[in-house]
């Protein structure tokens, strides 16, 4: 959420290959005083295929971060998110009573739920889900048209690390309030 100041980091932006991806999951875990995990993945997408539980690990360490690591990390926040209400009950009935919330595989939905959850554990004001989604596609639109003015390829793209990308978007971000200040 850099639109609200918190810079995201995910276990992919470092990209050191003789570093297992658990000990940056865990690294990550340890150093963040807030966590989203969406765990409405962990279907699997054909018949008799396993389904994924990487996020359910991830979510594991986490919770368990929380409780035993002790210090700063007891007040950790966690957002939970689901692609229907109580679906997860099926797979991880053990999170029963949490506060988890549903986005209906909705992007503009997942923006308003990561919103509301941010102003819930924090003080100060914030722009509506609304803005931040009208915004998120105006950034999608001009980020696109400017890469390929500057001879980047779809393929560029996909590939783009997320600290450039990240970059990007907080390069935007700065030019946005200082277009609107002005």
């Amino acid at each position: 959420m850099l639109y609200l100041g918190y810079v995201p980091h995910i276990a992919s932006e470092r990209l050191d290959s003789g570093e297992p991806r658990i000990d940056k999951i865990v690294e990550l875990i340890q150093q963040s005083r807030f966590s989203i995990h969406d765990i409405s993945r962990i279907e699997s997408s054909e018949k008799e295929e396993l389904y994924r539980l990487n996020m359910a690990f991830e979510l594991g360490v986490d919770f368990g971060c929380k409780s035993f690591a002790g210090g700063d990390a007891k007040s950790k926040k966690l957002l939970i998110l689901e692609k229907e209400q109580y679906r997860y009950q099926k797979a991880l009935s053990d999170l029963s009573g949490s506060d988890i919330r549903n986005h209906d595989n909705e992007p503009e939905s997942l923006v308003h739920q990561v919103r509301n959850w941010f102003r819930g554990i924090t003080s100060g004001r914030s722009p509506s889900g609304t803005v931040i989604w009208e915004h998120f596609n105006e950034f999608m639109a001009d980020f696109y048209q400017r890469r390929e003015e500057q001879g980047h390829r779809h393929k560029d793209l996909q590939l783009m690390p997320t600290g450039e990308y990240i970059d990007f978007i907080q390069e935007w971000l700065e030019n946005k309030s200082i277009a609107a200040s002005s």
